[in-house]
């Protein structure tokens, strides 16, 4: 039996292993055609480190001629308005759906939580007439503000402060805070795991957001940085070196995020799976 169990692991950790590298090798490839001279990316046999390290493709990507750093930085600008609303918006609804008593409560949100099943690209024509009505079509709030209300944000902060005892609200309460105060500043400290797991869903859909960008941004100073790649291909004249270049430096902001949040992530994501 012990001989079984033995067996079973090694297999369940050889077959991890394989789905990994499966996983790791496409961007390992990335960042070595990202190094290379253009003539260096599809040689064969493969080398992984070049003999000939061109840095410069970094350069060309940045430097002026592709607007590719101005698109990043619009991608910059969109993604950080984006998550700094939503958390705030987010917090205050989890605060509201988990905290505050009113008549529906429960059924409000409940009916919150179902708008989850329409599929987006439905609202997206009902957006776009929207967004030229009110003016803000073909600027960067079409992408910030319907990126600012997120339901299964609410969710995530509605199920964690649940789980926060209540005497600590009625408490503050008691010696006369409001409940903004209450909500920024007792509750919201208190979920830290669930709102930098936040921090970085936020930043991951904002950041790769694509189709929004496509549908509502026409002006090519305005692109962001997933446009930005698509024309950035087609400038380039599928320069592969250069184009593995741009790549590594639109995963890179993602990457630095989660690495310097990961050890919140999975702790934010279970928490308050248990508590309805």
């Amino acid at each position: 039996m012990e001989n079984k169990k033995k067996s079973s692991k090694i297999a369940a950790t050889v077959f991890i292993w394989i789905f990994v590298l499966l996983c790791i090798v496409p961007f390992i490839w990335m960042l070595s055609a990202s190094v290379k001279r253009e003539a260096d990316v599809f040689a064969v046999p493969f080398q992984l480190v070049p003999d000939f390290l061109k840095l410069d493709n970094y350069a060309e990507v940045l430097s002026g001629k592709y607007d590719y750093l101005q698109m990043y930085l619009n991608s910059v600008k969109v993604t950080a308005l984006s998550v700094v609303l939503s958390l705030f918006t987010t917090c205050l609804a989890g605060y509201g759906f988990s905290k505050l008593r009113f008549p529906g409560r429960d059924k409000i949100f409940l009916i919150y939580l179902a708008t989850m099943m329409i599929p987006p690209q439905l609202l997206m024509v009902p957006k776009f007439l929207m967004f030229k009505e009110m003016g803000i079509y073909d600027t960067h709030w079409a992408l910030i503000l319907p990126a600012a209300f997120s339901i299964y944000g609410v969710f995530m902060m509605r199920q964690y402060m649940m789980q926060i005892p209540e005497e600590l609200s009625e408490a503050a309460r008691i010696d006369g805070a409001g409940d903004l105060r209450i909500c920024f500043q007792i509750v919201a400290p208190l979920c830290k795991p669930a709102i930098i797991t936040l921090i970085i869903l936020f930043f991951t859909w904002s950041w790769n957001d694509y189709d929004n960008a496509l549908f509502y941004i026409n002006s090519k100073e305005l692109y962001t940085v997933n446009l930005g790649l698509v024309n950035f291909m087609d400038e380039t004249g599928m320069q592969y070196s250069l184009i593995m270049a741009a790549s590594v430096l639109t995963i890179l902001p993602i990457f630095a995020v989660f690495l310097a949040a990961q050890k919140y992530f999975v702790g934010g994501l279970t928490a308050g799976s248990v508590k309805g």
